[in-house]
C-alpha cells in the first residue's frame, strides 16, 4: 500500500477496514499493521504527506462519500453518495442570532438555515439516479471543513465557546452532531444518511483547528473525548516523526475501541513527521493541508 500511494499519489486512496474481536476490540493483527504502513508512509513519501491517502476504519460501512475512508464492496449494485461542504453557512446563520439564544434556539436555526438545501439536492440526485439507472445511496450530512471555508472552530464561537479546545467544546460537538443526524430517516428526517453524518474534526484541513493547536488549546486525549460525540476520530493529525509504531497502534486500537463500544464510524488517519518533534510547526506543501503543531503523543 504505501508503494501504490507513493507512485500513484492522489490517484490512491485507500483505507483498511479493521473488524472487532470477540471482546469488541480493534483486530491486533490489522491494527499492527495499519499502524506500520502508517510509518512506512512517512519514511517514503515527501513530507510524509502520503499519510493524507490513507486511513484505518472502525465501524465504517461501504457507501461514504470522503476519501480515503470511502470503500465499494465487490458486487454491490453501482450507487452513489454525496457528501457537503458547509460550514460557511453554519457561521452565518449562528452569527445572525442574539448571543442570549438558546440551545434550542441554536439548534432549530441551524436545522431551519441547512434543510431546504438538503431537499433541494435530494431533488437533483434522486432526478439523476432515475435518469443514469445508478442508485442515489444518500448524504453524508457532516458540514465538511477545509482550507477555504469557515473553521469548525468558527461555528463553536458562534455558539458561545470562547475558542475551540475550552470547557464546553463536548456540548458544541454533540449538539452539531445532533443537527446533522437530524436530517437522516432514523431521527425522523427524511434523508438517508451515509458514513460520518457527524462534527468533523480535520487539524491539517482546517486554518481555525491548526491555529487552535499552536495555541495549546487541545490535545489527541482532547480529539479522543469529542470522538465520543462527534463524527470521525483522529483526523489528519500530526505527530512527531520518531513515533513508535507501537504508540500509533495504541491510537488506532483506542479509536476503534471507542467506534466498536459506541457503535458509530471512527477512523485515524495520522501524519508522522519527519525530523518534527511535538510543538514544532509542520511544513507541508500540499494544496489540501494547513500547517498545523505537532502533536505530543502521550
Amino acid at each position: 500500500m504505501p508503494a501504490l500511494i507513493q507512485n500513484a499519489a492522489d490517484l490512491a486512496n485507500c483505507c483498511v477496514n479493521v473488524p472487532a474481536d470477540a471482546l469488541g476490540l480493534p483486530d491486533p493483527a490489522l491494527t499492527r499493521a495499519a499502524a506500520e504502513c502508517c510509518v512506512a508512509l512517512a519514511t517514503q513519501t515527501e513530507r510524509g504527506e502520503g499519510n493524507f491517502n490513507f486511513t484505518c476504519n472502525f465501524n465504517m460501512v461501504p457507501g461514504c462519500p470522503y476519501f480515503p475512508a470511502a470503500y465499494h464492496e465487490a458486487g454491490a449494485d453501482a450507487n452513489f453518495a454525496v457528501g457537503l461542504e458547509y460550514p460557511d453557512l453554519l457561521v452565518s446563520t449562528l452569527s445572525a442570532l442574539s448571543p442570549s439564544a438558546s440551545w434550542k434556539e441554536k439548534y432549530d436555526a441551524l436545522v431551519a438555515a441547512v434543510a431546504p438545501h438538503m431537499q433541494a439536492l435530494q431533488a437533483l440526485c434522486t432526478a439523476q439516479a432515475a435518469a443514469s439507472g445508478v442508485r442515489f445511496a444518500g448524504f453524508d450530512s457532516s458540514a465538511a471543513p477545509s482550507k477555504d471555508t469557515a473553521s469548525m472552530a468558527d461555528v463553536c464561537r458562534g455558539l458561545g465557546l470562547p475558542h475551540f479546545g475550552a470547557a464546553g467544546t463536548v456540548q458544541c460537538a454533540s449538539l452539531l452532531t445532533r443537527v446533522f443526524q437530524s436530517f437522516g430517516k432514523k431521527q425522523g428526517g427524511e434523508l438517508d444518511l451515509v458514513g460520518f453524518s457527524g462534527f468533523m474534526l480535520a487539524c491539517l484541513e482546517d486554518v481555525g483547528l491548526a491555529e487552535a493547536a499552536a495555541a495549546g488549546s487541545y490535545d489527541i486525549r482532547a480529539l479522543m473525548t469529542y470522538s465520543a460525540v462527534c463524527g470521525i476520530g483522529l483526523d489528519t493529525v500530526p505527530i512527531p516523526g520518531d513515533t513508535e509504531v507501537s504508540k500509533i497502534e495504541a491510537l488506532m486500537a483506542d479509536t476503534g475501541t471507542l467506534a466498536f463500544r459506541l457503535q458509530k464510524p471512527l477512523t485515524v488517519r495520522l501524519f508522522p513527521c519527519p525530523g518534527k518533534a511535538a510543538g514544532e510547526m509542520t511544513t507541508f506543501t500540499s494544496s489540501d493541508l494547513c500547517n498545523c503543531a505537532v502533536f505530543a503523543v502521550p
